[in-house]
């Protein structure tokens, strides 16, 4: 049985999953980002117990196929931004998302926009600044090694989406005491 979880967004989202089914003796086969295959079929009440167990550290279990898809959007950005590397890349974003769900690129982004009131494009964008703020705060790379990482066609692009999201230079960023970064499944 699959099942869907909204905001998980990292590794240790995934490791507190696995500690919540462990303690629940619910036996998953696989848990990734946003899902876990259980071995077996839960009964209703096991289910309602992952739930609630679920909530309370942060997760939500998914029921609408509709907002399952779009937290499946979500997962797949912030894999692609955060855990791949995008210097690499050799797809758009529409032809990514359309091999990685097999659905119209057309439907996947009037669906995205419907639900979280933003677009694809934009929470794309954005989890890239958030990226970008974490690189900055770690200093861990040059501005022109973060545009070319994150596939931007020159660092005046980068520096001008940059400030155009967070209102802010990137140096002007860094200098800052308080860096307003957000947790992923805030952004």
């Amino acid at each position: 049985m699959e099942l869907n979880i909204k905001n998980m967004v990292c590794g240790r989202c995934i490791k507190v999953v696995q500690n919540v089914l462990s303690e629940l003796h619910l036996p998953a086969s696989h848990v990734s980002l946003g899902k876990i295959h259980v071995v077996d079929n839960a009964d209703q009440q096991k289910i309602d117990l992952l739930r609630v167990r679920l909530e309370e550290e942060g997760f939500e279990l998914l029921d609408d196929q509709k907002v399952k898809l779009v937290e499946q959007i979500k997962n797949l950005i912030i894999q692609l931004v955060h855990y791949s590397n995008l210097e690499d890349w050799n797809l758009n974003l529409s032809a990514y998302l359309t091999d990685e769900l097999h659905r119209d690129y057309n439907y996947l982004s009037h669906l995205f926009s419907t639900i979280e009131i933003t677009t694809i494009e934009q929470f794309f964008i954005l989890q890239k600044i958030e990226k970008v703020k974490e690189w900055l705060v770690y200093n861990q790379f040059t501005l022109s090694e973060m545009a070319y990482k994150l596939g931007y066609s020159s660092v005046a692009h980068l520096s001008s989406q940059f400030k155009k999201i967070t209102g802010f230079t990137p140096s002007d960023f860094k200098q800052l005491k308080d860096h307003h970064r957000k947790p992923l499944d805030q952004v």
